[in-house]
Formats: C-alpha cells, structure tokens, sequence
C-alpha cells in the first residue's frame, strides 16, 4: 500500500540535509565532513540523525574503526549527487538569454594531461568567447569519470579502463610511457644501459597501475624486466611521481613527451626498453543526460569538431611523434 507521508517528504525535508550527507560519505567520516563543511562535530552528527528521522532508514552505520555506508544510504548518496550536480548548473541555465555566449566550465581532470593540441584549443576557445569562466579540479581518473557520471562537472578529462557504457568520450591525445631514473641514480651516467640491468631495482608507480587500473601496461612493462615485485613509493600525482623518481626513491614512468624538459635540463634519464612501449589513451568524457548550458554545448560541438579533424597520429606524443 502506497504511504501517504511520502507525498509530504520533499515538503517536510530540510534540503541541506542532503548536502551534509553528502559531504559525510564523501569524506568517510563526520568529523572529515566537519573539518570539510567549517562546522562541529555534534553538528554534523544531529544532521545525519534528522536526516535518517525523515527517510526512516539507517544511512551510516557509526561505530569505533567502522564507517558504513548502508545500501539505502548509496542509493540517496547517488541521488544527492545527482541533485547537486542539477542545482549547480542553474546560474549557467539562467544566463541563457544574454547576447554574447556566458556560463561556467568545470572540468575534472587527471593530473598528467599535457596537451599542446588541447592547450590551443581553450587559447582559441576563451578568446572566442571571453565571458565564460572554469574551473579544473584534479582528481584520479576513476573519480573523474564518477563525478561525470553523477553530473557533477561538465566535463572530464582522463585515462579509462575501458569506455564507459553510460559516457560519451573522445580521445584528446595519445602519449607513451618510458621508464627513468634520476641523477642520483648508479645507472644515471653508464654509458650504456642494458635492460638485464634493470632486474631487481625499486621502482614508483601511479595508484592507477594496478591489475586493470588505465596503466596497467606499466607494470606489465616493469615485470617483464624484473623489477622489485612491489613499488617503494605510490602516488596519484605526476609531479609527485616525478619528485620520488629525481630523489632517487626508485625508477618510475613518465609520459615521454612530459619528461623531455626534465631530460634535457639533466635531472633525469630515460632507460631502456626504447622501443614497444606502454602506449595511453588520455579522454575527454561527457554525460549525455546532463542538460547543458549554451556554453557546455558550444564547448562540447567545437571541441568535437576540432579534434576529430586532427589525425590521431598529429595528437600522438612520444617516439612516433610528428
């Protein structure tokens, strides 16, 4: 039988409520979401029990060393979500009407996209249209495409497992991955370097070389010369790859076309194999549901249009580079 109180629940609801909840299963933790939202603990503890009070549901189960999201709690997180990102697009909705093209870019990115092609792009985008504003948030690449799946950006740009079934992507640019060390590194100055030399050596490895991970192809580069079976330093983050890498905290890989300055400046040296290398796919993903503002749509289509007149093999950066 249909429950009449769920007529009046959008009634009764306080919205930010919603926003608090969101925040909580995001930071995994009350006092996270507290230090996140400016606010108390008790605070954030009253709010998620109002908010299971009106759903009539446990949402988070709370005990010491025990963070729980329930199964109805996932099920209102995703539509938090998915409420968030429609909310957040309303000013770019309503500045429709003006003449000249207005509205907001947010773009959720990985945090080793260096494209001269895309680059060109938003040079000639921006000064096209000088009035829409962005925003590039950098995450790893399976957030990315989460927060493009809950609508929560306009765009995304980032490697991918696999194309995602409910996303529409395009591919930005491609690059290969070599292998390098830094000067502090024994084989930094031999004169030549055989891949045999390789064997046993600690390396540092993207979170995202994982078994199925986008760079895969990186460990399975590393363990076909017989590197230490297990990385001694981890990281999300280029730049921070590339700082345990000169700091000698062992071997790692970089976007050959990324670590040409490094190389020619003396901090790094490539290594050997040269040839047959781990080549990635870097995306530009969209939500065809989201409902897009003019400045997401004109974006979108002139992105599209531009590239797509680019031959893949001009947007491949690395030994095959033209």
């Amino acid at each position: 039988m249909h429950n009449p109180s769920h007529h009046r629940f959008p009634w009764n609801l306080d919205w930010n409520l919603l926003r608090t909840f969101m925040v909580v299963v995001e930071q995994r933790g009350i006092s996270k979401a507290a230090d996140f939202l400016g606010l108390k603990q008790p605070t954030i503890s009253f709010a998620l029990k109002r908010l299971e009070r009106a759903t009539e549901q446990i949402l988070i189960i709370r005990k010491p060393n025990e963070f729980t999201v329930t199964r109805a709690g996932q099920i209102l997180y995703a539509e938090c979500a998915t409420i968030f990102g429609a909310v957040s697009q309303l000013p770019s909705l309503m500045d429709a009407d003006n003449k000249e093209l207005r509205g907001h870019l947010s773009i959720a990115i990985t945090s080793h996209v260096i494209s001269k092609h895309f680059d060109d792009f938003l040079d000639r985008f921006s000064n096209a249209h000088p009035n829409v504003t962005y925003s590039f948030s950098v995450s790893e690449s399976d957030e990315v495409e989460t927060v493009i799946a809950q609508n929560r950006a306009s765009f995304g740009i980032c490697l991918l497992s696999k194309l995602p079934k409910s996303l529409d992507a395009l591919i930005i640019y491609r690059e290969y991955f070599g292998l390098y060390c830094g000067a502090r590194h024994p084989l930094f100055k031999a004169p030549v370097i055989h891949p045999k030399e390789l064997a046993g050596e600690p390396f540092v490895a993207f979170q995202t070389e994982a078994e199925g991970g986008p760079l895969e192809a990186i460990s399975l580069l590393r363990a076909r010369l017989g590197l230490a079976n297990t990385w001694r330093g981890v990281s999300s983050s280029l730049n921070e790859i590339r700082r345990m890498i000169m700091s000698n905290i062992g071997i790692g890989a970089l976007p050959i076309h990324v670590a040409e300055q490094d190389v020619a400046a003396g901090h790094i040296r490539q290594l050997p194999p040269y040839e047959d290398l781990p080549m990635i796919d870097i995306y530009l993903i969209s939500n065809p549901t989201r409902r897009k503002s003019d400045a997401e749509a004109i974006f979108l289509t002139a992105v599209e249009k531009e590239f797509s007149a680019i031959d893949i093999s001009e947007r491949t950066y690395g030994p095959t580079e033209i």
